[in-house]
């Protein structure tokens, strides 16, 4: 099988071919049709590692909720009965939403100072804030923390998207975007694995350790850092955005030319928050107390919830792998239609009929999760195709508002779902109802801005 045959196959060949044969091949050889330069390649790793580490740190939160809160709750004079650690873990979940959603205000950062600073700013802003998690002593300590580390997740995903979009060569930018997300899932793969692990070990006080390793990571990416230049696009415009008020791209956002795209993206942004945050977030939590229903008590009950974490992150990295040829086969409003479908379906099958089967219930939820994580990839659509909709001198800003704005009302959703399992008992229902979402989402879609075949914008 040939590389042109490989090349048609799967858009995302030459990509894998390039980044992997870095060190062979120097940046000014002809290894392939235009082959990627030395800066595009470890620009690309700054990124994907930043990603990686945002996911790391994204789903920890979500494999130490039951252990952390059950240690927090009484030291903040509340009982950790299973209603309110289901309240106080939604709450907490919404403040985070809250944090992200602040993210926005990296994107005038980005688009006036430059995406690869901007980029490494938000690492070490949500590493620091996580690995201070460890040493907290209440519930309200770990919710400011938790909040102030989201407001740094937030804006990495939005300068590691517009960096690749605008560095890399056009037509490995659709694959490139792809690639790029598979960051996120890969770390919370490492994070159910480090929970799998550090689980066994440390007991009771694992959570400690599982937030102090997540924030110590970002510290190895400064070697990616060294030597990363600013993406072409932006230096040929950089003497004009500098020269701009600080707020002045948010307002190219809402002109009459721009305003209904960034409208309905933060509108899609909303219903894929509903699948991740009160969806999928909740998968460690229901197999946790599945496992337990089951017989299966502390340990045991933590190794399962750290595999169906990996198996949900490995299905979405299939789904990542996927999106290159689905938005180019169907467009990206099609792609992110199929996404849509998938996280409607699943989750409404997943905890509102799966979660309540009894002790049946665990390998028909495993099974059901392969095809949720699948439908989670829908995020890399937006990381292609927020891009190709906006110009250079907004570009950023564009990214990080449709991206994280919409979180503030993922943040009450979330609020919603941890309140729902209070009064329920159980988060079965609660979850299921964020399908509703979806129905939504699937209704708009067909009103987006399709780019396909367009170039990225000056």
């Amino acid at each position: 099988m040939d590389r042109t045959f490989r090349r048609d196959f799967f858009p995302g060949f030459d990509i894998v071919a390039d980044v992997m044969s870095a060190a062979a091949f120097p940046a000014n050889s002809e290894p392939g049709p235009t082959p990627l330069t030395r800066n595009q390649i470890r620009g690309f790793w700054a990124s994907w590692g930043g990603w990686a580490l945002d996911g790391m740190d994204s789903f920890i939160y979500a494999l130490v909720l039951v252990p952390s809160l059950r240690e927090l709750l009484p030291r903040s004079g509340i009982a950790a009965t299973k209603g309110n650690i289901g309240f106080y873990g939604g709450l907490l979940f919404a403040l985070f939403l809250v944090g992200w959603g602040l993210a926005f205000l990296w994107g005038p950062v980005g688009d006036k100072f430059g995406r690869v600073r901007t980029l490494m700013l938000t690492i070490v802003w949500y590493s620091v804030f996580t690995f201070l998690s460890a040493i907290v002593t209440g519930v309200w300590q770990l919710a400011i923390l938790r909040l102030l580390a989201g407001i740094g997740i937030g804006g990495e995903w939005a300068m590691g998207g517009t960096f690749v979009a605008e560095e890399w060569p056009e037509e490995k930018r659709l694959a490139g975007a792809g690639y790029l997300h598979t960051g996120y899932y890969v770390g919370t793969f490492l994070a159910a694995a480090l929970n799998f692990l550090i689980g066994s070990y440390f007991g009771a006080s694992a959570w400690r350790v599982m937030f102090a390793v997540g924030g110590l990571p970002a510290l190895l990416l400064a070697w990616v850092r060294y030597g990363v230049t600013e993406p072409e696009r932006w230096k040929q415009k950089e003497n004009v955005v500098r020269s701009w008020k600080i707020w002045r791209p948010f307002s190219a956002l809402f002109s009459k030319a721009l305003c209904r795209r960034t409208i309905l993206n933060s509108l899609y942004m909303l219903a894929s928050i509903c699948g991740l945050w009160a969806g999928t977030v909740y998968v460690p939590a229901a197999v946790t107390t599945l496992a337990e229903a089951a017989g299966k008590i502390g340990p045991p009950a933590a190794q399962l919830a750290s595999h169906a974490a990996m198996l949900v992150s490995f299905a979405t990295i299939l789904g990542c792998l996927a999106m290159p040829w689905l938005a180019e086969k169907f467009g990206r409003r099609g792609a992110l239609g199929f996404y849509f479908a998938l996280m409607l379906a699943f989750i409404a099958a997943t905890f509102g009929k799966v979660f309540y089967l009894g002790a049946a219930a665990l390998p028909w939820f495993f099974a059901c999760l392969f095809f949720l994580g699948f439908g989670g990839a829908n995020f890399a659509v937006y990381t292609l195709w927020l891009p190709e909709q906006y110009p250079t001198e907004c570009r950023a800003s564009a990214f990080a508002f449709s991206t994280s704005f919409a979180r503030f009302a993922g943040a009450g959703i979330t609020f919603l779902v941890g309140f729902g399992v209070e009064r329920y008992g159980s988060l079965g229902v609660p979850v299921a109802l964020t399908s509703i979402a979806f129905v939504i989402g699937l209704l708009l879609v067909p009103f987006g801005a399709e780019t396909r075949g367009e170039c990225l914008p000056a």
